[in-house]
């Protein structure tokens, strides 16, 4: 797995089951790479159809291969409602650098709940050496190898 940044652009979803009976719900969107973890705003009665557009950035030092997306209705007084998860495999992104926009499949209980809309980015560390870098001596009982040559 590949060390770098990830950066995930979360836009919108669509067709989302609506888990409250009375009003439009407030959906948000826990974001979840290995045991990093990035919450959207709330998209205040805005239903079955949110926007955010929002960016969440994560450093990947061989962690997990999928991200998931967890999508909750925000309740006041009581639990937040489950509206669904989606979980989106990084290796396309981690080979291409870029994957564009696009909607992802919404599952509750193995059934389809909507589609939410990302792009992704990932953004590979470079290792440089020289140019200021300082170079590293290991010591071997008293004689160094030193790693320029």
């Amino acid at each position: 797995m590949a060390q770098g940044t990830l950066e995930v652009v979360l836009i919108n979803a669509k067709g989302l089951e609506n888990t409250d009976f009375l009003n439009n719900m407030d959906p948000y969107v826990i974001v979840c790479y290995g045991s990093q973890k990035r919450k959207s705003s709330i998209a205040s009665g805005q239903g079955s159809e949110p926007e955010w557009n929002e960016t969440f950035t994560f450093d990947v030092n061989f962690g997990g291969s999928s991200l998931t997306l967890k999508i909750l209705d925000s309740d006041c007084g009581t639990e937040d409602d489950c509206v669904g998860e989606a979980i989106i495999p990084l290796e396309s992104v981690m080979e291409e650098g870029k994957v564009p926009a696009a909607p992802y499949n919404v599952v509750k209980d193995q059934e389809f709940r909507g589609q939410i809309k990302v792009s992704l980015s990932f953004t590979h560390k470079t290792h440089r050496h020289g140019h200021g870098m300082a170079v590293q001596e290991e010591s071997y009982g008293g004689w160094k190898q030193s790693s320029t040559y």
